[in-house]
C-alpha cells in the first residue's frame, strides 16, 4: 500500500572481558564508554547532497558499484549516474509519465528493473537491457484491488515482487527468467486491514539463493513473513512494532546474515514520533524484539547493514540515525529527508527522497563489531 492510502513492526552486542586487577570492577568504565563509542560513531556519518537533475520524488535506490547508481521516482522518473553522482542523467520512461516508480533494482549499467506502485494496472515491472534507451513492459497488474509494494533479486535472473493483498493474500510474483515470466506464488491469509508499505522499496528483502522476507502493517497487522524457499513456501511471525492505525507498522527490513535482522517503521503521519519503531531478530525471522535502548529518532522508512563497517543506518523524513551495537541502541546524525536507501557490499552508499533528494554516504571506515552467533 502506498502512504496515504492503506487497503488492508536486532540486538548484537560485544563484550571485552579484563582481569589481572584484584578489587576493582571493570564493568563500570565499559557502561560509560559504550555511549561515547556510539556518540562518536554517530558523530563520523552525514549524508552529502548531490543535484539529481529532478524535482520528482524519490523512493527507489540501487547502487551497484561506487561508480553506478539508478534511482526512481514519480511521473515515470528515473536517474542514473555512472560517474559516482559527479552527474546524473534524470529522464521518463516512455508512456509511464503518470506511473510512481517506488522501486528500482539495479544489475549493471545496461540492466535495470523498474516496478511502479498503484491501483490495478498502474502497477507494472518495466526491464531495461541498454541503459535506458529502451524499456519492456514485462508486466502489468489486472486485478483492479492490486497494488505493487516492492522488487528485489538474487541474481540478475531470479526476482521477486511483492504486492498488497488480493482476495485475503499478499500477491508474490517470482521469476526465474530475468522478468520474461512472473508466476504468482502461493501466501499466507492476511489479516483484515493488513497490507505492505511501498515506501522505500525495501519492505522486502532477499539473501542468498532463496531467503525472503517481507514486512507488513495497518491496523491489529505489523508482521515479518520468511521464505526459504524462493517465495514458494511462507511462515509468519508478530513483531513488536506498532499497528495501532492504518499509517502504522513496519516500513523496511534488513538483514546482517541469514540470522540478525532489524526491521524499523512507525507511523508515517506522526514522522518524529519514536514509540515502538524498531524490532530486532537474531533467529532468521522467527522472533522478533523490541531493544531497550534508544530508538531510531522517529517514523524510518528505511534500513541498511553496511557489512565493511558493521553498523545499520536507518532513515526517513525526520532524519537518519546509526547503530554501531547491532541495533541495541541508535543515534541520530543527520536531519534531512529521506525515504529509501542503498549501500553496496564496499560501503558505498546513497540515499533519496522528496523533491529529488539524493544523498552521498559518507562515514568512518573504523569497523563495529559484527553480529554474535
Amino acid at each position: 500500500m502506498r502512504e496515504g492510502r492503506i487497503t488492508g513492526n536486532f540486538a548484537k552486542i560485544f563484550k571485552r572481558k579484563l582481569s589481572g586487577c584484584a578489587n576493582f570492577d571493570y564493568t563500570k568504565p565499559v557502561r560509560i564508554l559504550a555511549p561515547l563509542v556510539l556518540l562518536s560513531v554517530a558523530q563520523a556519518q552525514t549524508w552529502t547532497l548531490h543535484s539529481g537533475g529532478t524535482t520528482a520524488s524519490l523512493r527507489g535506490v540501487s547502487a551497484v558499484d561506487a561508480k553506478l547508481v539508478w534511482a526512481s521516482g514519480t511521473g515515470g522518473t528515473y536517474l542514473e549516474t555512472t560517474d559516482g553522482g559527479a552527474t546524473w542523467r534524470a529522464t521518463v520512461v516512455p508512456g509511464a509519465e503518470q506511473l510512481d516508480f517506488r522501486g528500482v533494482h539495479a544489475v549493471d549499467q545496461r540492466t535495470a528493473y523498474l516496478v511502479s506502485s498503484g491501483e490495478g494496472d498502474k502497477s507494472r515491472i518495466y526491464k531495461t537491457t541498454d541503459g535506458g534507451s529502451h524499456w519492456t513492459l514485462q508486466f502489468t497488474n489486472s486485478d483492479p484491488k492490486g497494488f505493487f509494494d516492492a522488487l528485489a533479486f538474487w541474481d540478475a535472473r531470479h526476482g521477486i515482487a511483492l504486492g498488497d493483498p488480493v482476495d485475503g493474500r499478499f500477491v508474490i510474483l517470482t521469476t526465474g527468467d530475468g522478468g520474461e515470466h512472473w508466476v504468482r506464488q502461493r501466501t499466507p491469509d492476511a489479516l483484515p486491514n493488513e497490507g505492505a508499505f511501498a515506501a522505500s522499496n525495501s519492505c522486502l528483502t532477499v539473501m542468498g539463493d532463496s531467503e525472503a522476507w517481507f514486512a507488513s502493517g495497518g491496523r491489529g497487522a505489523s508482521r515479518v513473513f520468511h521464505s526459504s524457499d524462493g517465495g514458494r513456501s511462507w511462515t509468519v511471525a508478530p513483531t513488536p512494532i506498532r499497528n495501532d492505525g492504518a499509517a502504522a507498522g513496519i516500513f523496511s527490513l534488513a538483514f546482517a546474515d541469514a540470522q540478525h535482522g532489524v526491521a524499523v517503521g512507525g507511523d508515517y503521519s506522526k514522522p518524529a514520533d519514536a514509540s515502538h519503531n524498531i524490532a530486532i531478530t537474531s533467529d532468521g525471522g522467527r522472533t522478533w524484539t523490541e531493544p531497550s535502548g534508544q530508538h531510531p529518532s522517529g517514523y524510518r522508512s528505511a534500513v541498511a547493514y553496511l557489512a565493511v563497517r558493521g553498523i545499520w543506518i536507518a532513515t526517513g523524513p525526520s532524519g537518519s540515525d546509526v547503530s554501531s551495537d547491532n541495533g541495541a541502541t541508535w543515534k541520530p546524525f543527520d536531519a534531512g529527508a529521506y525515504n529509501a536507501v542503498s549501500f553496496t557490499l564496499d560501503g558505498i552508499g546513497w540515499a533519496v527522497g522528496p523533491k529529488g533528494r539524493v544523498g552521498e554516504f559518507r562515514g568512518s571506515q573504523a569497523k563495529a563489531p559484527a553480529p554474535r552467533r
